[in-house]
């Protein structure tokens, strides 16, 4: 059977000015039967139009806080590190991911970007502007759960893990805070902040704010979630009836 291609979001080391991965990411889509590929950082539109006609499914990764220009709002000084070269590679991407109706996963700061670029806000700082006695930024390690989040029975997510109350690893310090028009919340920490969300209008368009790359070695969940991925990039190739690179290999 062909493998599914799946584009990976890069990582970026501001203080190194170079890219780089977390393993749990491209590994997380190897175990489900992907084969991961990272975007570059430094490529202009058509370049990255003619890479995501190559990929089945995108996968937005964590790391650097959303600008908070992209949701009207100015930066505090409890905002971390931004990567504007991020938000302006991530905003096509997932916009092309909403017109040609391909699987869209996005993780941490990915929940965070399809909230913000599709018109809802952040919390720019959870410790300053949420009351909550939820850990929702962990000590490692991080293959361990920290809390529960409750899941709406009618969500894709519930579909993927069959349970309505499951136990997440977690590291952030910013969530959303107003949810975009065209998004689901789908599950809940006890203290009420959103966790995952998806576009029910999608085929496949789901983001947590929990960190299933560094969970699904020991999590059976993560591991769902993976697989549900990359077979949804499965079923959206059959649906599109586009030839991928492996096709043309």
């Amino acid at each position: 059977m062909t493998q599914m291609v799946i584009g990976v979001t890069p990582l970026y080391d501001v203080q190194r000015d170079s890219v780089w991965m977390i393993p749990g990411y491209l590994d997380g889509i190897t175990q489900a039967g992907g084969i991961p590929v990272i975007f570059p950082l430094d490529c202009g539109p058509k370049q990255l139009h003619q890479l995501f006609d190559m990929v089945d499914g995108v996968l937005f990764t964590g790391g650097q806080d959303v600008d908070p220009a992209l949701y009207g709002e100015q930066r505090r000084e409890t905002c971390g590190e931004i990567c504007q070269k991020r938000d302006i590679m991530e905003r096509e991407l997932l916009q092309m991911c909403r017109i040609h109706q391909k699987p869209a996963f996005g993780i941490c700061r990915g929940i965070q970007l399809f909230n913000a670029a599709l018109g809802g806000t952040l919390y720019q700082d959870l410790e300053h502007e949420l009351t909550s006695e939820i850990r929702h930024h962990m000590a490692p390690p991080y293959n361990r759960a920290v809390h529960c989040v409750q899941i709406d029975g009618d969500s894709l997510l519930y579909r993927i893990v069959g349970e309505q109350n499951i136990a997440v690893n977690s590291y952030h310090h910013q969530g959303v805070r107003e949810l975009a028009p065209t998004l689901t919340a789908c599950a809940w920490s006890a203290d009420g902040l959103i966790e995952a969300v998806e576009d029910r209008r999608q085929p496949f368009f789901l983001a947590t704010q929990w960190h299933p790359e560094l969970f699904w070695r020991r999590d059976e969940n993560s591991r769902k979630m993976f697989r549900a991925f990359v077979n949804a990039c499965r079923e959206s190739r059959n649906r599109l009836g586009y030839i991928g690179c492996c096709d043309i290999l």
